[in-house]
């Protein structure tokens, strides 16, 4: 073979002899989660050991990768061009190890699911019970969200998260379980009242929050008159409000059901048609396990089953 073309090391690869490939795994953890604390966790490293391995990293690849900017960080553009030619090296070198199997009987890692007040209110015991009968070394963590913004699918070192149909999502989403929008009052209403009756005779209890509220956009658009009589600022305080001290509200009929069995609450349908609501599941695109991920999907659907 002529010349330097077919010679050893004319790629480069000789070099990396000379390289600290541990980095690796680091950098990447760096460039995600933007933030030296939470990269450090997330490897399992101290904080010195982390900031001691970013000198290391700017002085291997002659970059700063991230530079301080107000209360946070920021990437270089030389960081922002790594993060996915060394996510798919890290995998591709994961399958190649080939790590022992998930083992949910002996991990220990944190999983770790994002979802609402109400979603985790529907889900979350029957989760924590699951994870502490089929993963007893595991560590469950609830984030609460309200509104998902891009970074809540892939910051906090989150797994999965859980959110409404009718929010957005850049990442591919699958159905955990239907939900549907129900009316909700005080078990001392009038039996032969029906949802129609209790919405426009009852005073409501509603979530205060300067956003028109569904369903209530609908009852305005068909013209049904309803007066607001209570506001609260958390979401779970309105069922309870109204089982204890009357009125009416328009809730999920998972939540409703569930908060039912801690105080009576009357349950009748919505009387105007509605899309639905139901609870999606959207992973992290950065998780890479997805033995995890099939066990933890079979154990979200488990814990989201009516019973």
């Amino acid at each position: 073979m002529n010349g330097e073309e077919g010679a050893p090391g004319a790629s480069g690869l000789d070099r990396l002899a000379s390289v600290n490939l541990n980095l690796l795994v680091p950098l990447l953890a760096l460039l995600e989660e933007r933030s030296v604390t939470r990269a450090a966790e997330r490897v399992g490293l101290s904080q010195p050991a982390m900031s001691h391995a970013l000198t290391r990293m700017r002085r291997l690849l002659g970059d700063e990768l991230v530079v301080r900017q107000g209360a946070g960080v920021t990437l270089t553009p030389r960081a922002l061009e790594l993060i996915t030619p060394l996510r798919d090296v890290l995998q591709r070198t994961a399958q190649i190890v080939d790590f022992p199997s998930f083992d949910p009987a002996t991990d220990r890692r944190v999983i770790t699911v994002a979802m609402t007040n109400s979603t985790a209110f529907v889900v979350g015991p029957r989760l924590t019970r699951l994870v502490t009968e089929r993963a007893p070394r595991a560590t469950l963590r609830i984030r609460t969200i309200t509104v998902p913004s891009e970074p809540t699918f892939t910051e906090g070192g989150v797994d999965v998260v859980l959110i409404s149909e009718g929010h957005y999502s850049p990442y591919p989403r699958e159905r955990l379980y239907d939900d549907r929008v129900v009316v909700v009052a005080s078990p001392d209403t009038p039996p032969e009242a029906s949802a129609l009756d209790l919405l426009t005779g009852q005073p409501h209890v509603i979530v205060d929050t300067e956003r028109r509220v569904f369903p209530y956009s609908v009852l305005e658009d068909e013209g049904i008159p309803y007066r607001v009589g209570l506001r609260v600022s958390d979401f779970l305080l309105v069922p309870f409000h109204v089982a204890r001290a009357g009125g009416v509200a328009l809730l999920r009929y998972r939540v409703a059901a569930t908060m039912r069995a801690l105080a009576e609450l009357r349950i009748e349908e919505f009387p105007f048609p509605l899309p639905g609501l139901g609870i999606d599941m959207v992973w992290n695109p950065r998780l890479a396990d997805r033995q995890f991920a099939d066990w933890l999907r079979e154990l979200l659907r488990d814990a989201a089953a009516e019973r």
